[in-house]
């Protein structure tokens, strides 16, 4: 009689795989069937993709200001400017994973027009910035500034990065000028626009009350990457 702790070689080798990977980085492509794996899953009914890992069709702006590695988007070292999807969008729910450098800073365009200043003239720019930034720069910044706000008008929470050179996973949820940001599962954003009367250095966003517009991002000369970009449309 065979030992009842004898293992078929398959079952063997997955074995060693799920134990080599209890003590790697979850993130790790060697822990998954596909080379880029997905920190919040298989997305569910309704959402699409709108990046391909592998060039930039679909999209429009300064391009060369980013380049696709490992398929990622990653902006190019003190390169700016703002990419943005050719479709427009009115209410929507975008997911996506994103990676941070030390002090690094991009934002999330939120219904942005084509042209302009993402944070003023599109309905907002939502940031995307190192929690530690101050510690990083020796800047300080004002609350409208951190990481997940609806820049220069709402303040988010913060504490809920993942360690600089991890992937984080956002998720954000533009219904009418309400704006809700969830980061690695947790909600640090909640707002109405349409409220906002109090603005950073008394700066109007004459834009933050726009009901559609394109989706895209916003460099700011920091090697920010961001992949499995997915995004649903709801009515």
């Amino acid at each position: 009689m065979k030992s009842s702790r004898w293992l078929c070689p398959l079952c063997a080798s997955t074995l060693i795989l799920l134990t080599s990977c209890q003590s790697q980085d979850k993130t790790s492509a060697a822990c998954h069937p596909k080379s880029i794996s997905s920190l919040h899953g298989t997305d569910p009914a309704g959402f699409q993709s709108i990046f391909n890992g592998k060039d930039f069709t679909g999209w429009a702006g300064p391009l060369d200001c980013c380049e696709i590695i490992g398929e990622a988007i990653v902006w190019r070292h003190d390169k700016g400017g703002t990419i943005y999807t050719q479709g427009e969008y009115t209410n929507f729910v975008v997911r996506l994973e994103f990676k941070l450098p030390p002090g690094g800073n991009n934002g999330l365009a939120i219904r942005y027009p084509g042209e302009g200043n993402t944070a003023y003239d599109g309905m907002c720019e939502c940031q995307v910035l190192d929690d530690n930034y101050e510690k990083a720069t020796g800047e300080k910044i004002d609350p409208r500034q951190a990481h997940g706000s609806a820049y220069g008008m709402v303040a988010a929470k913060r504490g809920f990065q993942r360690p600089i050179g991890q992937w984080n996973y956002e998720e954000v949820t533009v219904m009418g000028q309400n704006i809700k940001v969830e980061l690695n599962g947790t909600m640090i954003l909640d707002a109405d626009l349409s409220k906002v009367t109090e603005f950073m250095h008394n700066r109007a966003h004459p834009g933050k009350d726009r009901i559609s517009g394109h989706f895209g991002f916003a460099g700011h000369d920091d090697p920010v990457a961001f992949r499995n970009i997915s995004i649903k449309r709801l009515n």
